[in-house]
């Protein structure tokens, strides 16, 4: 029998409705994925040659567990270049992806019924690690009416002696909003430790994301190059943690994951330092849609009350059509051959919601919405 910590875990929902479009695929039918938060361009041209020529020069071992101390370096630089902060080499651990950065950070941080602030609602997996690591997730409601962002004060009403660490994610998934400068300041300041996912980042069409490092020393960032630099396959990504901790996470890394792929590593130097313009096409593009992809919905009745302004996703209120966001993502996805998230995926207080992804061509979005719209007309 299965232990009760994974069998406890809840199901990822977004890949339950990416798995049965996949079927219905295999049956023929033509499906438009709307639910999938991953870059639809292809990789920067720099980073496939770098990752060949990598692989042409036998980097096919092991690294340093910490990751090869140039791209260390390269982080280091990039965080001063973007942020304004000084972080030192030693205090960078190269991941193979983001996940393993959360998991080292709360295997770090984290003693049995430890808890840690999270938004209400929040990318789906957050809560899953906090709790097969021992610890107790706790939830602050967000509203639309406020972009999503918390306000410091419920923050602060949830906090006790067991708080270890509050959790933030701007621009987040699933909303696409970000925290303003002044309450990402007031967190900062609280007690406890703040671990920021700083994944979207550079994924930003209007105002500015912020570090949290740019505000507190007393932080952990998750961070990768999945996202910006389109590279969700090649899986690399990196923790910023407290020199204290590093001896910890590193011990961590050893034992559950020994080193990030070799090659890869210097596929990510190259991002870092030779992308600009590939990124800046990508970015330019993103926001096209972006603004597309919002108008639209608005005019089908969507919800929008704060347009978001950063990752990939629109989070729209689709109450009128259903308070079951579950059963409508998959009604549309059976009925209008559109696969959507709903947003019961992240959590109770996005329920009602669902998540549009702009991560595809305008051609299948505006083919897409015009399914949907279809389908809201037919279901009325």
């Amino acid at each position: 029998m299965a232990s009760k910590r994974t069998e406890n875990m809840t199901s990822f929902i977004v890949m339950d409705v990416l798995e049965r479009a996949c079927a219905l695929e295999c049956d023929g039918k033509d499906i438009i994925h709307l639910e999938v938060g991953e870059p639809d361009f292809d990789t920067p041209e720099c980073v496939k040659t770098a990752a060949c020529k990598a692989l042409t020069d036998g980097f096919t071992h092991y690294t340093h567990s910490l990751g090869m101390i140039e791209l260390r370096e390269a982080i280091c630089e990039y965080y001063y270049n973007t942020y304004g902060v000084h972080v030192e080499p030693d205090q960078v651990v190269v991941t193979s992806g983001s996940s393993p950065a959360i998991f080292m950070t709360f295997a770090a941080l984290l003693e049995p019924k430890d808890q840690v602030i999270l938004s209400d609602p929040h990318y789906a997996c957050y809560p899953n690690f906090i709790q097969f690591l021992g610890g107790e997730p706790v939830m602050v409601p967000v509203f639309e009416e406020d972009g999503f962002q918390y306000r410091p004060e419920s923050i602060e009403e949830k906090l006790t002696e067991h708080t270890q660490a509050i959790f933030i994610n701007s621009p987040s998934n699933p909303t696409g909003t970000l925290l303003s400068r002044k309450r990402m300041e007031t967190i900062a300041g609280m007690k406890p430790w703040i671990v920021s996912d700083e994944i979207y980042h550079g994924l930003v069409y209007e105002g500015k994301e912020h570090s949290i490092l740019e505000f507190t020393d007393k932080a952990f960032v998750l961070n990768g190059f999945s996202k910006l630099f389109a590279m969700t396959g090649l899986r690399l990504g990196y923790l910023i943690a407290p020199k204290e901790f590093m001896r910890s996470i590193q011990k961590v890394q050893q034992n559950f994951f020994i080193s990030a792929n070799a090659m890869i590593q210097k596929a990510g130097i190259a991002a870092l330092k030779e992308s600009g313009e590939d990124v800046a096409r990508m970015k330019r593009i993103y926001n096209k849609r972006r603004i597309f992809m919002i108008r639209r919905l608005k005019e089908m009745g969507f919800g929008i009350a704060v347009e978001p302004t950063g990752a990939f996703y629109v989070f729209a209120n689709a109450r009128h059509l259903s308070r079951d966001s579950y059963a409508l993502a998959f009604d549309i996805l059976e009925k209008a051959c559109v696969g959507v998230t709903p947003g019961i995926d992240f959590g109770q207080h996005g329920e009602g919601y669902l998540r549009f992804s702009y991560a595809n061509s305008m051609e299948n979005i505006k083919e897409g919405l015009n399914r949907l719209d279809t389908y809201i007309k037919n279901r009325d």
